[in-house]
């Protein structure tokens, strides 16, 4: 566990980290009493007499939030809070711990963690979030006045992966209308071909498409989204390759996965294990067919 500015950050597919990360984060609250400032949340001190000055503190708002900027998205584990002390514990109650990627209502429309029901006087209390994704964390009193007291705020998690397919190249073998190779990679699941979203050939022998990375990366997992409205059976025996040749446009690269099915409209992950490589194809070998592709996703570990 890494702690560092009060933040407790499990980087479990990065090891060590360098640096503060008090410095790459971004903090914010409702208002601010006095000089109880939103960092004062995440200085890796637990003191919970509000006079150690090492509390967060709003003024008695209607709603009163703090929120954690990571910057990053992250899966998040658990959130751990340290309670005031000195006075007013019961202050704490009924506030909820919200993630996701939303700023939507300053970030506290984003789904619910937990519920706090209390919180003993200058205890901690850590509240599981079985690795909900987000990259702001919101901790908010709903539907009272109040003051939103914090004397530390810490989090573990690990940074999610990425997905990297949307950064490269795409080409087929052929088009077959304006099912562009392009559309595979448009960060939309949409299914239905006729939504447009869907990238198709035409009915070839050895149909294959072809994702070109840039330059050579870990790939993790491929996720590939099959059509819905028809034909789901067409992707049947589609081979994944993965490498950094070009030999027979590169679907002599070495073998990922053999898709022996996808449901129609469906969504299915293959494990890759970090194979290397600039181009990641697909092709339906030995056979005359279209191959559709709805969406690909190429996913790595994120790094900082």
């Amino acid at each position: 566990m890494l702690t560092t500015a009060g933040i407790y950050v499990l980087l479990s597919i990065l090891g060590k980290l360098s640096g503060n990360l008090g410095e790459i984060k971004k903090l914010a609250q409702s208002s601010t009493y006095g000089n109880a400032k939103p960092e004062n949340a995440i200085d890796g001190n637990r003191a919970s007499n509000y006079n150690q000055g090492s509390c967060a503190c709003t003024n008695n708002n209607l709603n009163p939030w703090w929120r954690l900027d990571l910057l990053k998205t992250y899966k998040i584990n658990t959130v751990t809070i340290t309670n005031r002390q000195d006075c007013c514990s019961e202050r704490i109650n009924g506030a909820e711990i919200r993630i996701g990627n939303s700023l939507n209502d300053n970030g506290n429309a984003n789904p619910r963690c937990a519920v706090i029901s209390s919180i003993a006087a200058g205890a901690s209390q850590t509240f599981a979030c079985n690795g909900m994704e987000g990259r702001y964390i919101n901790i908010i009193i709903p539907g009272r006045t109040e003051y939103l007291t914090l004397c530390e705020v810490e989090v573990d998690g690990t940074l999610s992966e990425t997905n990297v397919a949307r950064l490269g190249q795409v080409s087929q073998s052929s088009k077959y209308g304006n099912a562009k190779p392009e559309n595979a990679i448009d960060g939309n699941r949409a299914s239905n071909f006729n939504q447009g979203s869907c990238a198709c050939t035409n009915n070839n022998l050895n149909p294959w498409w072809r994702l070109d990375l840039l330059k050579t990366y870990k790939i993790n997992t491929v996720t590939i989204t099959n059509r819905q409205d028809c034909c789901p059976e067409r992707i049947n025996g589609a081979e994944i390759r993965i490498g950094n040749s070009l030999n027979d446009n590169g679907n002599a690269n070495p073998r990922c996965a053999v898709i022996s099915s996808i449901a129609a409209g469906a969504s299915q992950t293959f494990a890759c294990n970090g194979m290397e490589g600039r181009y990641i194809n697909i092709v339906i070998p030995g056979r005359t067919e279209y191959l559709t592709l709805c969406e690909v996703e190429n996913r790595i570990p994120d790094t900082l």
